[in-house]
């Protein structure tokens, strides 16, 4: 096994300042596995198996589910993990080979609005979550919260080599104590709630490792190789997905009759509070990761911005964010986003690693392909079809087009297709489709 970034030569280096400066090579294969591992330990994760589990149905279906939509979106991860490992570049940078260097810049802004909500969510979690535990104002942690996140962005190998070294295991050790005490109590099926369907309930699931392929290369560009880097992320990142979606299923099962959440439900078990708080520090990895992409993401329009100066603003704006807005009302909109990258993803396994190719392009200069700009809005349009993002208030009308359209084209708005897996194919299909004739032509 290659040895993480803990090695003596390597312990000072950091990832670059600007996107002129080459990435050093410093991640092992144990480095990428504890940090994907890390940044799958998260509590959104229990929380969201709300949405996973199958009512009425054994919690060994449910299970099934969990594995199916971890293995499909952390091999995703996984891919867009090894491509920016062998070619050195950061997510948005990498797009450049993709799409062009001037229509990179379109899913850069989609990405660094993302980000931005993303880490402001985390931060929120993160708050919420220490303020019900130790029953204090909120407050005080969203400004722990975001300062220690940004603190991370600022040396982000660093973080990395703090996660891999001691952050997994303390991790490690909170997941097994709930997983122990949660099995020892009784576990009745799930009869009200969850998922209409087990590929409904896959697609949660791969939302979730989906959700991080505009940030993966952003990491393993400092990756020593791409077997490393393609190991480490799917199954350090799939493993987690399993767990703490299975940890999610299992705490519902035992405490849902009492009318509990996730989090009550967790908090209810012996020394709970103690295994939560751990789960709590940890997810501050999430905000740092997404503090730092967000300004490594900046770089694409500006390659000499530094990238210190930005994560600041960035953790700055995150964390007034987390104390003024109403992040929860936002949540719709971040998974809209996150539809937006599921065709993408689909797009860039196929032109990267199926396709015959000349070398990759990552450079300003690099031409623009304006015909996957086709398979990716197709890609868009079917995951809606399949499964439009509900919004409510203001934003109910988007969801209300939708499902018109949905009657308009005569499917069922309970189809209990994964949008996800729908609009992958399509995509694929469709690249596969605007790009098989320039290869003939050759």
């Amino acid at each position: 096994m290659s040895g993480p970034i803990d090695a003596p030569h390597s312990v000072h280096v950091e990832a670059p300042n600007l996107l002129t400066e080459p990435p050093p090579r410093t991640l092992g294969l144990r480095a990428c596995l504890g940090l994907w591992g890390n940044l799958g330990v998260s509590l959104l994760l229990p929380v969201a198996a709300t949405y996973v589990v199958l009512a009425g149905r054994p919690l060994v279906v449910t299970v099934a589910a969990i594995v199916v939509g971890a293995v499909i979106g952390s091999v995703l991860l996984g891919l867009a993990a090894a491509a920016g490992a062998r070619e050195g570049a950061p997510a948005m940078v990498l797009l450049r080979g993709l799409l062009g260097g001037r229509m990179s810049y379109l899913p850069t802004v989609f990405n660094l609005v993302q980000c931005v909500g993303w880490a402001t969510f985390e931060i929120v979690v993160i708050a919420e979550a220490a303020s019900r535990v130790l029953d204090l104002p909120r407050w005080p942690f969203v400004l722990a919260g975001g300062v220690l996140a940004t603190l991370m962005a600022l040396r982000p190998l660093a973080a990395a080599r703090i996660l891999s070294r001691y952050a997994v295991w303390a991790a490690l050790a909170a997941v097994v104590y709930l997983f122990v005490e949660v099995l020892r109590h009784p576990l009745p099926p799930i009869e009200e709630g969850g998922a209409a369907s087990f590929w409904v309930a896959v697609d949660v699931v791969i939302a979730l490792p989906v959700s991080w392929f505009p940030l993966a290369a952003d990491y393993t560009r400092h990756a020593r190789d791409g077997r490393s880097a393609f190991t480490g992320t799917a199954v350090g990142y799939g493993v987690a997905t399993v767990a703490m979606f299975t940890l999610g299923a299992l705490a519902l099962a035992a405490y849902g009759a009492a009318g509990l959440d996730v989090i009550d439900a967790l908090l209810a078990v012996p020394l709970g509070i103690v295994a939560v708080l751990v789960l709590v520090v940890v997810e501050v990895d999430e905000a740092f990761a997404n503090i730092y992409s967000t300004a490594v993401s900046a770089q694409n329009f500006a390659a000499r911005l530094d990238r210190r100066l930005l994560a600041g603003l960035v953790g700055l704006t995150a964390t007034v964010l987390a104390l003024t807005f109403d992040i929860a009302a936002y949540e719709p909109f971040l998974f809209l986003i996150g539809a937006v990258f599921v065709p993408l993803v689909g797009i860039f396994v196929v032109v990267y690693f199926v396709l015959p190719r000349p070398a990759w392009n990552v450079t300003e200069r690099a031409p623009a392909r304006p015909l996957l700009l086709l398979p990716w809005v197709a890609g868009f349009v079917a995951y809606q079809l399949t499964l439009p993002t509900f919004f409510t208030g203001t934003g109910a009308g988007w969801t209300s087009w939708w499902s018109t359209r949905q009657a308009d084209l005569g499917i069922d708005p309970a189809n209990g297709w994964s949008a996800s897996l729908v609009s992958l194919a399509v995509a694929v299909l469709l690249t596969v489709a605007v790009t098989l004739p320039f290869r003939r032509g050759r």
